[in-house]
């Protein structure tokens, strides 16, 4: 069984309350291990691209565990308590115990957390646990066979998926969140199959805006299902009740069924921005670190750490970053107007949602 998210007790140094050009703290820490995937998902990585021939990051390209330990110390001097390792798909990396461990081990992570497809997490779940691994977020955009089918590229198995969850559960990792990215058209009209499936599961359903992310998934504002649209539909099946944020800088709106059986989130990036709460910054597997989702450009730390810089000198390079970042984008952008909106962006399989 894995242990559960530390309290806030640990001790901060003099750079704890480190803040941006707009007072966003910085709090979480997303790292992408690899930029590879064992699904296809038409939004990510549709296939047409990312072929049999396409060429990922090599071995000698990424970071290695060591290198992600050192800016993980750095970042964690910075105020940082909550890490969530991404992909691609995290779970590809055949030794990925070894770095929760090392992570654990961190002083000041209170909450260590995966996001994966699921597909691959059945027979690793006790093992992460037992590394110290927190919990879970599954990506599951559909119960539907052949909307499931469609929206992994024709790559995912749901009975896999399903069992990945049910050994996350066994093994402590929780409180379990299934995100679903809804789109128009695609698998809007399954949402409350997959819901009415949860309920009672103590799993937390996530419902997600399909948002602008990266350059390659032909995004169109027509193909949105706004937030408050889904919970229209939700509360006319099942009442709801609102309820607070857990922490500062929460993304998801929380909402509570009346009749006890579990909860249920919103997350309106385009029709509801929440830039002014943001406290993420986001690593990559080729060692860049990013400010924003939807961000074009980012700062180099692998050079800096292959150069043999210190705590001290990387401390120094967070630091500067975080307090010159002044990222809105999606408090900026138009949301009638983000198709015309040419800024290239950040891939989102190269640093997780």
């Amino acid at each position: 069984m894995s242990s559960q998210p530390k309290s806030d007790s640990a001790p901060r140094t003099a750079h704890a309350r480190t803040r941006d050009a707009l007072g966003r703290p910085l709090h979480d820490l997303r790292i992408s291990l690899l930029d590879q995937c064992n699904f296809r998902c038409p939004y990510c990585m549709p296939e047409d691209e990312f072929h049999a021939d396409y060429e990922f990051l090599r071995k000698q390209q990424r970071l290695t565990y060591d290198e992600i330990l050192r800016v993980a110390r750095v970042a964690t001097r910075l105020g940082v308590s909550k890490i969530r390792l991404t992909g691609g798909e995290p779970l590809l990396d055949k030794n990925l115990a070894e770095l929760v461990a090392g992570l654990a081990e961190l002083p000041g992570v209170d909450d260590l957390a995966l996001t994966t497809n699921g597909m691959l997490l059945a027979p690793l779940a006790d093992q992460l646990a037992g590394a110290g691994l927190h919990r879970v977020t599954i990506s599951l955009d559909s119960l539907d066979e052949t909307v499931f089918k469609r929206m992994s590229g024709g790559r995912g198995d749901m009975k896999k998926v399903l069992a990945g969850i049910d050994a996350a559960e066994a093994a402590g990792l929780s409180p379990i969140k299934i995100n679903v990215v809804v789109q128009r058209g695609v698998n809007d009209h399954t949402v409350l199959d997959l819901l009415d499936h949860f309920r009672g599961s103590e799993h937390v359903v996530r419902l997600i805006e399909f948002m602008d992310v990266g350059n390659r998934n032909g995004w169109r504002m027509d193909q949105v299902v706004p937030s408050r649209d889904l919970l229209e539909q939700v509360v006319q099946r099942w009442p709801l009740r609102r309820v607070d944020k857990n922490y500062p800088g929460e993304v998801a709106r929380r909402y509570k069924y009346v009749d006890g059986q579990g909860e249920i989130g919103f997350i309106s990036s385009v029709t509801e921005p929440f830039c002014g709460g943001c406290s993420r910054a986001r690593l990559s597997a080729d060692g860049v670190l990013y400010t924003c989702l939807f961000a074009s450009q980012g700062t180099d730390l692998r050079e800096s750490l292959r150069n043999d810089a210190d705590e001290d000198e990387l401390t120094d390079i967070l630091s500067r970053i975080w307090l010159q970042r002044a990222d809105r984008y999606s408090e900026l952008r138009s949301p009638e107007l983000a198709e015309a909106h040419m800024q290239r962006k950040v891939e989102m399989y190269r640093i997780g949602g």
